[in-house]
């Protein structure tokens, strides 16, 4: 095995972690991306992780009271539409993972352990966690809370850094794990049938049917 040829973001966690924390301070992100990925992989690490910033401002948006029914909707229909993209991303992250392994790493030992989360979907969630951590720092620093406030935030941001070094840490053992042969996993497809108009029998038409 040529370890030279091998993407360095498939053995180093940190640098994905860093890309998700350094974007959240971008001006314009995520409406605008302002970065040029260099390889594959980390052009599907952004994507990712800019439709998971884009779901996180309609998650909120979508708790309103204050504005119209018509306005919820389309915050709904936002979410259902930026997670099906989360979840493409997600899908080819593994794909160009499996991929650079197969082609650079020993074949797994028969005594490989084979896991039950891919990477792609520890990726996911280390976008997620980087934004937990992102906006829970920024309640710790709000000038109009409440002292009280702003100490709960700091210990629940403590934890949140915790959760985020311990999928950093997961990511780390399966990605060498898998440069070794000791592990692999099995890409998984989410075949979300409810954004599917010929598999959802409500967009088919025949859904009150079914049901009844």
């Amino acid at each position: 095995m040529d370890s030279q040829k091998v993407p360095p973001t498939l053995c180093d966690p940190i640098l994905i972690d860093a890309l998700h924390e350094r974007t959240l301070t971008t001006p314009g992100w995520p409406l605008q991306t302002g970065y040029q990925a260099t390889d594959a992989l980390l052009a599907h690490v952004l994507d990712n992780h800019r439709f998971n910033s884009l779901l996180w401002m309609e998650e909120d948006q979508a708790r309103r009271t204050d504005v119209p029914d018509a306005a919820i909707a389309a915050n709904k229909r936002a979410i259902d539409r930026y997670n099906q993209c989360r979840n493409d991303a997600v899908e080819a992250m593994d794909d160009v993972i499996l991929e650079a392994v197969s082609r650079h790493c020993p074949a797994p030992s028969e005594d490989a352990w084979v896991n039950s989360e891919t990477a792609g979907s520890l990726i996911d969630r280390l976008s997620i966690g980087s934004l937990k951590v992102h906006h829970m720092a920024r309640q710790c620093r709000r000038p109009d809370a409440a002292p009280d406030h702003r100490q709960r935030c700091v210990a629940k941001l403590a934890s949140l850094r915790a959760q985020r070094d311990h999928l950093r840490h997961c990511l780390r053992l399966l990605l060498d794990g898998m440069r070794t042969g000791r592990c692999t996993y099995r890409a998984h497809r989410q075949f979300k049938m409810y954004n599917d108009p010929s598999l959802n029998p409500y967009l088919y038409g025949t859904g009150a049917l079914q049901e009844a």
